[in-house]
């Protein structure tokens, strides 16, 4: 009998099995498991990549294959898969590396890696769609354990599939001995749904110098904060060696609370926040980092070598987990006047011991002063990690932009009160009667135009605040404003480009000749746009359709110099520097560069600007053929928009959100009113507001992040309902012939609980599964026992309790009610066990991903494409 009862209780073991595999993760992992890459023999990790910690938690081993650096400062990076398909959760993290040869990780999740090679060098990128980081490691630095609850969300839809490790190896003498580098991370992942969602903030200063020999520079970062509320629970400060303390705080009504303050100089660790600190709707976050440029014989720009410095504040928090955001930046100081109520601490430096400092440094040092180009170094490796924030462009559908009487829309700006300017053509048209061969304007007994061109707007409700330019101009085309409010404006009828004061009906400087079209230095032919450095004052023109050039002219209007030549289409492809039809351009002053939308190439060429030199092109494959305008906002971010596809050609008209740094494209956008006929040109503010003229359609658009959607403050348990105004409702989807407005907040609640209801379908179908076996056994039990008391009566029975009892009791709980809580928690890896979870490095970045090289372009080269259509 007791062979047959072990029989059963087997038979319940495999029934027990089969039905976890419904559930288990490690249903999953036989397509990771095939692809897994072999390690060194010399690196001592798991051949395992993925160990089972019980029923729903697993681990995931992380491992660089065995490198060898081959000089200083490389940045290696590899990948891994996430060996499951549905949601899941990274709750802690126990790093692999050693001090004397890593000087930091960094861990990524995103959805295509940049390479599919066993490991590659972090200069072709890390991702090449969005990426947040999730984690980081640097040497010495003590562990931090994220709160019960909280996990950072991976896989499923909202998650990343894949994990980026990227290693900086600093100094090559680690090397010297040859050895081979395994170092990485091993993740503690669960499918238990975590309540609290974690994610990182960062503060950064990205134009701070540090003059030489100056005792004390102070370098503030300030942010409004516009999502759900937070809570912080951990920091963490770097910069390099200049670096004397870090604070943050937060602000709210003129109130200033620490959220932590530490040297620089000590281990770089995340160290938990003292006293709970929240952040809510419209609270500010200010960081100061204070450095000493004693010792220094040149300036010392933001950078990413050990001579160079950086101002990082990093904060983790968490979220509920329907409002969760993985991961959000402030790189601006919105409001300089209020550091000069900061708390006093934040101007005392903390005193390090002399063999901490040896301790805590991993750059090797170089003598060599920095160049000019360290600032642009420091931003493309930063931004990389700051600007794949989670927002997307939105169409803000109320705005009554849309009902404005306008001309063919050439022109837009924002002018320092963010007020909307638009530059339009009244009742001119440019069409196929306006140039002849030469590109003489023909339409002269037309006149100049009789409305005024160029009109200020409040940019919520369109209200006109002011207009002009009145019967000055033919043909309008390009618009820009200077840091003093002068608008710069261009006339393809009049081949001119003019500076106007918003009180003035005359021009305060005129370049070009009227109605001559010319290509030497005091002629233009139909110029397209007007750029000026807000440093030097320099002028900038692009001319234009009938010539390929970049010109500079010096503040007062005389030539310096000029760069660039028309395409040779008999070459297939176009080569830096060469135009057809420089359409738009885009100045960018903290990187001191000129971008132009290089319209007819469907690209983007980015250009030094004291020297003109080329630097690099963005070109994707979704611009098409034609690509308008550009524009840039403070903070990293590139917009643009391109042109109708040619017949055949299945890229739409479209604008495009891109990450200055690496070109890469965060997002793409479409009006949900009307439809682009010919987007014109294109004007984004800092909190990523976006404008968009269309030269045919006679419109002007308005997008908005989903950042700046409605916020509300839900009444609970007594607490008012608090409505934040906005002026415009952000939809999240909206079908083309039915647009009602859509509540994106409540669409977020309503995609969680179908998430919620699909989590409890499985649960019930695995419970259910894993009942029939229990029920089957029992029934049989109870059969048994029927028949053992019918047959031998009491003391057969008394027999089977004692031998089945010992089976049965580890199924009961101390009620004697049936509890397989007792039955698995005996089994070895049910608990669930966290690792400690160490903190960041010590340079805190990337390689360059895009070091100017194109994204998705297109090798082939296209047919020759009709003549260009005007506008």
């Amino acid at each position: 009998m007791a062979g047959l009862v072990n029989n059963l209780l087997i038979l319940f073991l495999v029934f027990q099995n089969i039905c976890l595999g419904f559930r288990s993760p490690f249903s999953a992992f036989k397509r990771y498991k095939d692809t897994t890459r072999s390690l060194s023999s010399e690196c001592l990790g798991s051949d395992q990549p993925v160990i089972s910690l019980g029923l729903s938690d697993f681990a995931l081993d992380i491992r660089m294959p065995g490198v060898t650096s081959k000089q200083s400062d490389t940045y290696l990076c590899m990948s891994v898969p996430l060996p499951v398909d549905d949601e899941a959760y990274v709750v802690d993290f126990k790093p692999h590396a050693s001090m004397d040869t890593v000087h930091h990780m960094l861990l990524f999740g995103c959805n295509e890696p940049s390479s599919t090679e066993n490991y590659w060098d972090c200069d072709e990128g890390t991702c090449k769609d969005k990426s947040n980081i999730l984690y980081a490691w640097a040497r010495n630095a003590p562990p931090t354990r994220l709160p019960k609850g909280v996990g950072f969300r991976v896989g499923g839809e909202a998650g990343g599939r894949f994990f980026v490790l990227q290693v900086h190896y600093g100094d090559i003498s680690a090397f010297r001995d040859k050895h081979k580098d395994c170092s990485g991370v091993t993740l503690h992942l669960t499918h238990q749904k975590q309540p609290l969602i974690a994610g990182m903030y960062l503060m950064m200063s990205v134009n701070t110098v540090i003059p030489p020999g100056e005792k004390v520079i102070d370098a503030d970062i300030a942010c409004h904060y516009k999502r759900f509320p937070m809570h912080l629970f951990a920091y963490r400060v770097h910069t390099h060696r200049l670096g004397k303390v870090v604070s943050g705080y937060r602000v709210r009504n003129g109130q200033w609370t620490l959220i932590g303050r530490q040297s620089p100089q000590l281990p770089q660790a995340f160290y938990p926040v003292e006293h709970p600190v929240d952040v809510s709707y419209d609270d500010i976050l200010a960081a100061r980092c204070v450095f000493s440029g004693e010792g220094r014989t040149t300036e010392t720009h933001i950078g990413g070598t050990a001579n160079d410095e950086m101002c990082n504040f990093y904060i983790m928090y968490y979220m509920e987990a329907k409002h969760a955001v993985s991961y959000m930046t402030c790189t601006q100081n919105a409001n300089p006047e209020m550091f000069r109520n900061i708390p006093q601490e934040a101007n005392v430096p903390i005193p390090v011991k002399s063999d901490m400092l040896k301790m805590t440094h991993g750059h090797h040092e170089e003598t060599k002063d920095t160049d000019e180009s360290s600032l642009a170094q420091q931003a493309k490796k930063e931004e990389e990690e700051i600007l794949d924030q989670d927002f997307h462009i939105e169409e803000a559908v109320e705005w009554p932009g849309l009902d404005l009487k306008l001309g063919q829309v050439s022109g837009l700006a924002l002018d320092a009160e963010n007020n909307l300017v638009i530059f339009h053509r009244g009742d001119h048209v440019w069409d196929e009667n306006s140039f002849d061969s030469k590109f003489v304007y023909q339409q002269r007994e037309l006149g100049p135009i009789e409305q005024n061109t160029i009109l200020v707007l409040n940019p919520s409700n369109t209200k006109l605040l002011h207009s002009m330019g009145k019967s000055l101009f033919y043909l309008p085309h390009g618009l820009s404003i200077d840091k003093n409010g002068n608008y710069w404006v261009t006339d393809v009828a009049l081949h001119q480009v003019f500076k106007l004061r918003r009180d003035d009906q005359e021009p305060l400087l005129i370049l070009g000749v009227a109605l001559q079209p010319g290509s030497d230095e005091n002629h233009f032919c139909q110029p397209t746009d007007v750029a000026v450095d807000p440093i030097t004052g320099s002028i900038y023109v692009s001319d234009g359709y009938c010539n390929s050039r970049i010109i500079q002219f010096s503040p007062n209007g005389l030539y310096v110099m000029q760069w660039g030549e028309g395409t040779e289409t008999s070459l297939g492809r176009a080569r830096p520097g060469q135009f057809h039809i420089p359409h738009s351009l885009a100045l960018i002053p903290d990187f001191s560069q000129l971008c132009v939308a290089d319209r007819e190439n469907g690209r983007i060429q980015c250009f030094r600007l004291e020297t003109g030199e080329f630097i690099r092109e963005i070109k994707h494959k979704s611009f098409g053929r034609e690509l308008f305008a550009v524009s840039y906002a403070p903070g990293g971010l590139l917009f643009a928009v391109n042109g109708m596809p040619y017949p055949g050609e299945a890229e739409p008209v479209q604008g495009f959100v891109m990450n200055f740094s690496t070109g890469e494209i965060m997002d793409t956008f479409i009006p949900l009113r009307k439809s682009f006929e010919m987007p014109h040109d294109v004007v984004a503010s800092e909190d990523k507001t976006v404008f968009v003229g269309d030269v045919h359609a006679r419109v002007v658009w308005k997008f908005a992040s989903t950042e700046k959607m409605e916020h509300r403050s839900v009444k609970k348990a007594g607490i008012e309902v608090q409505e934040i105004k906005e002026s415009e409702t952000i939809v999240e989807a909206r079908l083309k012939n039915s647009p009602e407005s859509t509540d994106p907040l409540k669409k977020q609640e309503k995609q969680h609980l179908v998430r919620q209801a699909s989590t409890g379908v499985s649960f019930v179908l695995i419970t259910t599964l894993l009942i029939i076996p229990v029920v089957v056994l029992l029934a049989i039990l109870v059969f048994i026992r029927w028949r053992k008391t019918t047959v031998y009566g009491a003391d057969g029975e008394h027999k089977l309790d004692s031998s089945s009892g010992r089976i049965l009791g580890r199924l009961r709980g101390k009620d004697g009610g049936l509890n397989l809580g007792n039955f698995f928690a005996s089994h070895k890896g049910y608990s669930r066990k966290g690792f400690d979870r160490l903190s960041t490095e010590g340079s805190d970045q990337e390689k360059d991903e895009d070091d100017g090289t194109d994204s998705e372009e297109e090798c082939s080269a296209p047919p020759p494409p009709p003549a260009p259509s005007s506008s």
